[in-house]
């Protein structure tokens, strides 16, 4: 049995204001000082343990070494996930419920939503036409709004578009803010919550028709690893982590505008579709560019793992971000290079911009190939069926802002469709 060994350790009474300010980067750059991809500091009070790269990922995916119960923050949960959520859960509640989750996740559940958001995206196009300006990043949620409501039965009528598009955005633009914002964001997820809970109430009383392959159907009747209809609350919470998800593909659309901006050379490829070229610059973006910056568990029994001791109920982060540009992982990580995924081994820890681990008993975002596929989807209709110019602006983006987008959320003019 190997011998025990001191975990690094960052000195200080709390280190979260620390991780507010240094946002993404906050995981890497103790990863750098203390030269480890494991390292203890502490946060909201109570110690925590960070882990970093493919090797950390596979012992944090291990259900039998952490749980995700009680591990994300409050403000987290009554903002980004909702409360009672699937990422919430563990063992044979969190089975079932991914299980609900994974059942819409069919060739013609994927096929659907990349016909509504093509159908869309020419919506939105036709419109901006007619415009001098248009600011992309709040386009595309109005357009992600319409799809995510489509696709999953909602109704949602013109004129309310705009409202809802806002409503889910507020839910994951704010999770990490302490200011004014964050209200606003537990405000926008208590209505929105309001508004479906309505809609399943109708569902359950025969009020309303809604074809049963979409998703306020499904998880209107879902019964729980009991036998229980979930709480109607349960059902908005769950329906909401559908649609604020395909909402927030937004944020890599904007960063995919701008990689096909900033690396001209290497969007040459994608002109004709070739389906397999849009997979490799969409995976990439998900890769190089910033979204989730951690995810968090708790330990689930104490145990070891290559001579550090991590404790029962120790809150652990796994940094995302970070993993994505580890170099034990990725070779030349910090370079935007489609192509690698050409020799990618599809590994579930070492590329994990949703989350790792597996699909159907993990905790890898079931989404995930839907956020794929919208992606792909947006960047072939954005190199292949439009023509824009870029007006001087401020493209930058910010690694301590969390979620961030580039500064200007990238801005279009001349906007004219591709016949």
């Amino acid at each position: 049995m190997g011998q025990n060994r001191q975990m690094p350790k960052e000195e200080g009474l709390d280190h979260s204001l620390k991780l507010l300010k240094e946002g993404y980067q906050f995981i890497i750059n103790r990863r750098h000082t203390m030269q480890s991809n494991v390292f203890e500091t502490r946060l909201l009070g109570d110690k925590a343990i960070c882990l970093s790269g493919s090797e950390a990922a596979k012992i944090f995916y291990d259900n039998d070494k952490f749980k995700r119960e009680g591990a994300a923050p409050k403000p987290v949960q009554k903002t980004l996930f909702g409360e009672g959520g699937v990422q919430g859960l563990d063992g044979e509640a969190h089975k079932h419920r991914k299980a609900m989750f994974m059942s819409l996740m069919s060739k013609d559940d994927l096929q659907e939503i990349r016909r509504l958001t093509k159908k869309y995206w020419e919506l939105a196009a036709t419109e901006w036409e007619a415009q001098k300006e248009i600011v992309l990043y709040e386009e595309v949620k109005k357009i992600l709004t319409r799809v995510a409501c489509e696709w999953t039965g909602i109704p949602l009528d013109e004129n309310e578009v705009a409202h809802r598009a806002e409503q889910l955005s507020d839910m994951f633009e704010t999770p990490a803010d302490v200011s004014l914002s964050h209200f606003k964001g537990w405000r926008a997820r208590s209505k929105a919550e309001d508004w479906i809970e309505e809609l399943v109430k109708e569902v359950r009383n025969n009020e309303r028709e809604v074809a049963k392959s979409r998703a306020l159907h499904a998880f209107s009747w879902h019964k729980d690893h009991n036998g229980e209809l979930l709480d109607e609350n349960i059902v908005a919470v769950e329906l909401l982590n559908l649609l604020r998800p395909i909402v927030a593909i937004s944020v890599y659309i904007a960063f995919t505008a701008l990689a096909v901006h900033e690396y001209p050379e290497k969007a040459k490829s994608l002109k004709g579709g070739d389906s397999v070229q849009l997979q490799w610059f969409s995976q990439e973006v998900r890769r190089y560019y910033p979204f989730f910056p951690f995810t968090a568990a708790k330990v689930k029994e104490s145990f070891t793992w290559n001579g550090y001791e991590f404790e029962k109920d120790t809150l652990t982060l796994l940094d995302l971000y970070g993993t994505n540009h580890h170099p034990d992982d990725w070779e030349n990580p910090d370079r935007f290079e489609p192509e690698r995924f050409s020799e990618w081994d599809k590994s579930p820890f070492d590329f994990i911009p949703q989350g790792g681990g597996e699909f159907d008993i993990g905790h890898r975002c079931a989404g995930e190939w839907i956020t794929i596929d919208v992606m792909k989807e947006s960047l072939d209709y954005l190199v292949n069926h439009l023509s824009y110019t870029l007006p001087e602006q401020d493209l930058s983006f910010s690694l301590t802002e969390i979620p961030t987008v580039p500064q200007s959320k990238v801005k279009l003019t001349n906007v004219e469709r591709i016949i």
